[in-house]
């Protein structure tokens, strides 16, 4: 008999859990887990009350959880540990989101995968495993092309003076904050990252304008150059894109590759559908 699997993507903002049991497949969506701020306890109890009354009384063999943190060592083994006391008798595999991308785009073959959503990260994958990684060095160093960096460029545009009267405009009547209210959440508050990023959504919202056109190529550009132009595998391999920032602005992604001759794969908004494919 198949065994039953549950297969997890989770971001620090919500997770997708997908259980699949021979030919029926089952979705539901909990809170995010970022190992960095709960405790083994916190994870467990919240897998508890979230998600293990969902599954009903289904016996689950093997778990597969793909996690914002889990490039962390000391991360990893305190999800196991959770998902262990939750799943008690299941094989249980844990690792990070870059593999979760390059394993939903690339599936069994080498490719460059690449992730562009609140933050960005990309790498080489041999079919199997993950041979390089371009360092990333969070938002405040880098994510370039990632939600946060064009959310941080809309946010300078504005704050700066640079809109032309009709940007600005439409920017004031979307967000209604001012410089204070602004400054206070990039400076003081938590996920500073978070509130950037939702600042990308005016770009998508206004295409066409020479300034928002600028913003987004500009910014993907800064991802292609400092990141994909340091694999050389990159010429000869498709370059594939996961993550909401790359399929909202996947025409610019197109110009770029164009441009820069190299050959564009897959460009998913998530990975789950990729991960059921190959865990099937």
């Amino acid at each position: 008999m198949a065994s039953t699997k549950l297969i997890a993507d989770s971001g620090a903002t919500k997770a997708e859990w997908c259980l699949l049991n021979g030919e029926k497949k089952k979705t539901i969506f909990t809170q995010g887990i970022s190992p960095y701020f709960f405790s083994t306890e916190q994870i467990r109890d919240l897998l508890l009350k979230e998600l293990k009354p969902k599954l009903k009384n289904v016996q689950v063999d093997e778990v597969y959880y793909y996690g914002t943190g889990c490039a962390n060592p000391a991360n990893v083994k305190s999800v196991k540990n959770a998902i262990k006391k939750v799943f008690n008798g299941a094989s249980i595999s844990v690792t990070h989101d870059l593999m979760a991308a390059a394993r939903a785009l690339c599936g069994r073959k080498e490719g460059i995968a690449c992730i562009l959503g609140t933050g960005s990260n990309s790498c080489y994958y041999d079919g199997k495993k993950i041979v390089k990684n371009s360092p990333g060095l969070g938002y405040v160093l880098g994510d370039e092309g990632s939600g946060a960096y064009l959310g941080k460029k809309v946010l300078q545009y504005y704050l700066y003076g640079t809109f032309d009267s009709e940007l600005r405009g439409r920017f004031d009547v979307t967000y209604t904050t001012n410089t204070v209210e602004i400054l206070e959440n990039v400076y003081k508050r938590p996920m500073p990252n978070r509130y950037m990023a939702g600042f990308a959504k005016f770009l998508a919202d206004n295409r066409g304008h020479y300034m928002i056109e600028n913003i987004i190529e500009d910014g993907l550009n800064d991802f292609f150059f400092n990141h994909l132009c340091k694999y050389r595998e990159t010429w000869t391999l498709p370059v594939s894109f996961a993550g909401s920032v790359a399929f909202g602005f996947k025409d610019v992604l197109k110009q770029l590759c164009n441009s820069y001759e190299f050959e564009l794969g897959k460009v998913i908004k998530n990975p789950m559908e990729g991960l059921v494919e190959y865990h099937r």
